[in-house]
């Protein structure tokens, strides 16, 4: 089972950079997608699906704002959006879907999004309602007895080794005390952080690993990044992850896919 996790900043966008071209090389069979920027009438058909992959979406109520997608081989058992909050529901943040996979099993793939607070003072208290009301419901998730992995940009960097600047940025959205804790909590409910754990920090070839680069400057170019898009997954199905891979050699947006094969 080989999951992508990517966040497009604008499907549309993504689509003229080659998003799809490249995803058919790939052959994936789950792929979630964030920042969709777009309503689903906005799409074109090769948008919607693949010739392997069927897409769901959860646009946000603002237009060309979030969203999330969720490609999949399987024919879900289950699609749910949203997960009950409206202040984040309204803007797409959540897509859910029960998949029976003929390898792995039950699981239940969700495509996140999480709030950025770097805007301001406004955002930077939205994401922190956001944490309250959505750590409660990843511990009801979990406990429904299924595999579970949570794909997607959750827009904070866990370790000093998961950004190139991490002393900079201590008093900074995405690297906040409040917000690394809230992350230990959340791999606390029995979730394993997928990549780390087949490319442990202790060993310096696994360093300066990145999914997002600011368009300030040279960061691409300089690999001045942030790792904050993840696949957290239960340890069942985390137990079968044999191959991770950021992909880099083209760029589609601000964020570079995250592939995890799962066998």
């Amino acid at each position: 089972m080989k999951i992508i996790s990517a966040n497009l900043n604008g499907i549309r966008s993504a689509h003229k950079k080659g998003f799809f071209d490249w995803l058919k090389t790939i052959d994936p069979d789950v792929v979630c997608v964030q920042e969709l920027k777009a309503q689903e009438p906005d799409l074109s058909p090769d948008m919607c699906n693949t010739d392997t992959l069927r897409g769901h979406f959860y646009a946000a109520q603002k237009k060309g704002y979030s969203g999330t997608g969720l490609y999949s081989r399987a024919t879900p058992l289950e699609v749910i959006t949203g997960f009950g909050i409206a202040e984040f529901d309204n803007e797409g943040r959540y897509l859910e879907t029960l998949l029976d996979d003929t390898v792995v099993g039950r699981v239940r793939v969700v495509s996140l999004y999480a709030p950025s607070g770097s805007a301001d003072d406004q955002r930077q208290a939205s994401k922190f309602r956001f944490m309250e009301v959505f750590l409660p419901h990843l511990k009801a998730l979990i406990a429904k007895g299924d595999e579970v992995v949570i794909c997607g940009d959750w827009n904070i960097a866990h370790q000093k080794e998961d950004l190139k600047n991490w002393r900079g940025n201590q008093k900074n959205s995405g690297f906040l005390p409040e917000e690394r804790e809230w992350l230990s909590a959340v791999l606390a409910l029995g979730l394993v952080d997928v990549f780390r754990v087949l490319n442990p920090i202790d060993e310096p070839k696994n360093l300066d690993q990145y999914t997002w680069w600011s368009n300030r400057g040279q960061a691409w170019q300089n690999n001045v990044g942030w790792r904050i898009d993840y696949q957290f997954a239960t340890k069942g199905l985390a137990a079968r992850a044999h191959k991770t891979e950021i992909y880099k050699s083209q760029r589609f947006s601000d964020h570079a896919p995250l592939i995890i094969d799962y066998t």
